[in-house]
């Protein structure tokens, strides 16, 4: 029984071919039978330092606490050493890291914060509690077999209003309990919001952060916004329910961040348009039921809402992360869509459009930055526990100027991002569409750039591990190849640094002088 205990001269005993005992973290594990079925070969359980012996350290060199919690392997443990306590806990859902740096200041015991306040900070427990009791399993699935998110997952986050939630503060929320009435909806703030982009963040799927309805996230404002009573009142309940998605359909072949330059085109016909064109990279398009649609029209750039029919057709794209985000090729092959579907004025899509880039931008901007604090700690905890000479790899000055720079990198675009955040709370939204889509602009890029950096130096720290899908760098595996989508989705890293200068420069007081 796991209840037994053992000396440490008991355990030492059994340390041959046939009978064999080891100790990790206090606990004592029967490898008799399973050694011959050893993922590495039987030959390193015989080794001296392992057999019949301590092995947390060489376990740890080698393994995450995640083995030895699956149940195969569970099952494996027949006891406990006699006074010795067991000090390696995994995570419990909702409670906060201990580890330097892995949280945001706000959350670490003794620090203070000017911006949140007990309430958010219940909310962010909640919110926790239920990504790693809900989501997190089926993220990491997801992330491995490229299926998009179970309906089952959806229902419940529609049930706590997640997704009504990650479209920011607003009318849309009235009436709704948000997180089982841990906030109240008229107190619900960007500050909110924010906990529930680093929350989602946290899995280390870059692939599972968009396939979570991201779609949704940034295509259903411009609904909200801009759209018909009509139009609201039957599209707004499906999406908010997760009975249908939502997907944004502005990027083409040939126009990325040149959003002018599409070519997908919108022909009155009556009380219909007739759309005709592609789409490429959309972020939920393989299995969205609306798209919200740029197109050309004879009075300019017009956005339009085109529901899924057998006149729209959607085609896989293979990316460097999981196909669980649904990126696909989008054809609209003289789709009848009514005039009533029209957002916005005819020929105004650009307006409607850039009042979205704002809140998109900083939703990305938000989940990498929380990313990114991932894989901090998983370089603070495999620094620490790797060993190397003798010593932990700490010891060498090389790794901890590696770790520095990272976590200045993390923190600063931290207070930046609750900087702006903090702005967008005290802005109506027509302020936050003149004044902040410059600083948002330049944040995103700030951030974006500091990933590739921190996925260098991470895969630096973690060598050959981090080229390894699963086992300790599976975290920095999966960051790396996918680290640079931030610095594109949105607006390319380049454009945005740009624009936070244009804009900047439009502002210069023209008595302004050396």
């Amino acid at each position: 029984m796991a209840s037994k205990q053992y000396t440490e001269e008991e355990v030492a005993k059994h340390n041959k071919e046939g009978d064999l005992w080891v100790v990790i973290d206090a606990k004592v594990y029967n490898l008799s039978k399973f050694a011959a079925m050893h993922p590495g070969g039987s030959n390193v359980l015989f080794a001296e330092s392992v057999a019949g012996q301590d092995a947390t350290q060489a376990f740890f060199g080698l393994h995450r606490l995640e083995v030895l919690q699956r149940p195969q392997y569970a099952r494996l443990q027949i006891g406990t050493v006699a006074g010795q306590e067991s000090v390696i806990k995994a995570p419990v859902p909702g409670e906060i890291s201990r580890v330097p740096y892995a949280e945001a200041t706000w959350l670490v015991p003794g620090f203070q914060s000017p911006y949140y306040t007990d309430r958010h900070r219940k909310f962010q427990t909640a919110v926790r509690k239920f990504f790693m009791e809900v989501v997190e399993p089926e993220a990491i699935r997801c992330e491995e077999n490229g299926k998009r998110i179970p309906q089952e997952v959806v229902d419940k986050m529609s049930e706590v209003n997640l997704i009504a939630m990650r479209l920011g503060p607003g009318k849309h929320l009235e009436g709704r309990t948000l997180m089982n009435g841990t906030v109240e909806p008229k107190e619900f703030c960007y500050f909110h919001e924010l906990i529930i982009n680093t929350e989602l963040a946290r899995f280390g799927g870059r692939g599972f952060v968009d396939g979570l309805l991201a779609g949704a996230v940034i295509g259903l404002p411009p609904v909200l916004n801009y759209g018909s009573p009509e139009l609201k009142a039957r599209v707004i309940p499906e999406v908010l329910s997760g009975k249908k998605f939502l997907a944004l359909a502005i990027s083409e072949a040939f126009a990325g961040s040149d959003v002018g330059g599409i070519q997908t085109t919108a022909v009155r016909d009556g009380d219909f348009w007739i759309v005709t064109g592609t789409k490429k990279w959309i972020t939920n398009g393989g299995f969205a039921h609306y798209f919200t649609t740029g197109c050309k029209t004879e009075t300019g750039f017009t956005v339009i809402l085109i529901e899924r029919d057998d006149s729209v057709s959607t085609k896989a794209i293979k990316t460097s992360y999981s196909a669980t985000a649904g990126t696909a090729y989008v054809t609209f092959d003289k789709v009848r869509v009514p005039v009533g579907n029209t957002l916005g004025k005819v020929g105004n899509g650009m307006s409607v459009i850039l009042s979205n880039f704002n809140h998109e931008r900083w939703m990305v901007t938000a989940t990498a930055l929380s990313a990114q604090r991932v894989v901090v700690e998983e370089c603070m905890k495999w620094a620490s526990q790797r060993m190397v000479f003798g010593k932990p790899l700490t010891s060498q000055a090389v790794i901890r100027a590696k770790l520095a720079a990272m976590i200045s990198r993390v923190e600063a675009g931290q207070n930046w991002l609750e900087n702006i955040t903090h702005q967008m709370n005290n802005m109506s939204y027509a302020e936050m569409s003149s004044r902040l889509a410059g600083p948002i602009g330049l944040l995103k890029q700030y951030v974006s750039r500091s990933g590739q950096e921190i996925a260098n130096d991470s895969t630096q720290i973690f060598g050959g591990r981090a080229l390894t899908v699963t086992g300790m760098g599976k975290v920095i595996e999966n960051f790396q190849p996918t680290s640079a989508f931030d610095a594109i989705l949105a607006g390319a890293e380049d454009v945005m640094a740009d624009l936070g200068v244009r804009q900047a420069m439009k502002k210069m007081p023209s008595g302004a002088r050396l």
